[in-house]
């Protein structure tokens, strides 16, 4: 179990974001300035760790920091930071196979819920994608409607967008109907 729990901020073209990271790795990253993400970023402690309170920490955010950079600068298209998943067995295997997801593609809910076995799980797929702790990093925004219509993201419809075009993906490729 966790010891520390140390969050940093970044600037990025899709605004200020605020990271967290346990000495075993990334394990959070939320679309918001340090006023307005340190009280969800306290809550969601609360509730996944005992007696572990958040507090800046630069250097254990750093390797975090340095990939996320160079994703958004179009240097990287794969992460190798270490990350903790922290969430219910069916959550983690949902974000799992978002990390399969290639750069540049899209899946749809359905597509998520056939590679896990659940193909009655759409709804369930579309609550695990909406609570995603680490996204960009396990990419919840290459996933879409089985219709290819961009739908639901965290950060808004306007970043997942961005991070699409960034990736040049072509937005309906990949998805099923």
């Amino acid at each position: 179990m966790a010891k520390e729990l140390g969050y940093t901020m970044m600037d990025s073209p899709i605004g200020p974001l605020l990271l967290a990271s346990t000495e075993e790795g990334l394990c959070y990253i939320q679309f918001a300035n340090e006023q307005d993400g340190l009280a969800p970023l306290v809550r969601w402690c609360k509730k996944t760790f005992v007696g572990i309170t958040p507090t800046r920490n630069d250097a254990i955010n750093e390797p975090a920091k340095i990939q996320l950079e160079e994703y958004f600068a179009g240097k990287r298209k794969t992460f190798d930071v270490p990350t903790v998943l922290y969430g219910t067995p069916f959550q983690k295997s949902v974000w799992n196979e978002l990390s399969n997801i290639p750069y540049g593609e899209t899946r749809s809910y359905k597509d998520i819920a056939l590679a896990i076995g659940a193909a009655k799980a759409v709804r369930a797929i579309g609550g695990a994608n909406n609570r995603n702790p680490i996204p960009v990093i396990i990419p919840c925004h290459r996933v879409i409607g089985s219709n290819g219509a961009l739908v639901g993201y965290g950060g808004g419809l306007s970043i997942k967008e961005y991070l699409l075009s960034l990736e040049e993906g072509p937005l309906f490729a990949h998805a099923s109907s």
